[in-house]
């Protein structure tokens, strides 16, 4: 008798894991839109002239978390709002457009704040590297196309100033 009520114990006790294992398996997460936040304004520059030729709102990308998730899940960008990465030390970077949702024109700036190079209309959600090319201590984001319809060339210039 007793060998048949611990039999039926741990049945019931393995049947009591097994749904609470399925409505774990049932969780779905959602993932709040995130809005842009502007914290600055950031001016484009030719170098030869020093002219602004572009003022954009910007977003900042500090932190690490900042840093990691970019862009990503947010499903738009508007043509004044950019998306300016800050980083501690100068070095080769690279980036993905993994979990972004529109196309970017990504350009790579050093400590000087001169544009060095740009990856230009990215292909949402590709997980393939788009390198700097060259040691970088700023980047920038902005809607895929920009950099050709503004003529941003490697050599111009940024500054921004921040809320």
């Amino acid at each position: 008798m007793l060998k048949y009520l611990v039999i039926s114990f741990t049945l019931l006790f393995l049947n009591v894991l097994q749904s609470c294992d399925q409505k774990r398996k049932k969780t779905i997460s959602i993932t709040k839109e995130i809005n842009f936040s502007k914290e600055g304004e950031l001016t484009l520059r030719k170098t030869k002239s020093d002219s602004i030729f572009k003022t954009l709102d910007i977003e900042i990308a500090q932190t690490e978390y900042e840093t990691q998730t970019g862009l990503m899940y947010r499903k738009s960008m508007e043509e004044h709002q950019a998306m300016l990465f800050i980083f501690q030390e100068e070095q080769p970077r690279s980036f993905y457009m993994k979990n972004t949702e529109f196309s970017l024109d990504i350009i790579y700036i050093n400590k000087k704040k001169k544009v060095v190079s740009i990856q230009k209309n990215t292909t949402p959600y590709d997980k393939n590297s788009l390198p700097s090319g060259e040691p970088v201590l700023y980047v920038l984001e902005i809607k895929a196309g920009l950099s050709d319809r503004w003529g941003i060339q490697n050599g111009d210039s940024v500054r921004w100033l921040l809320k």
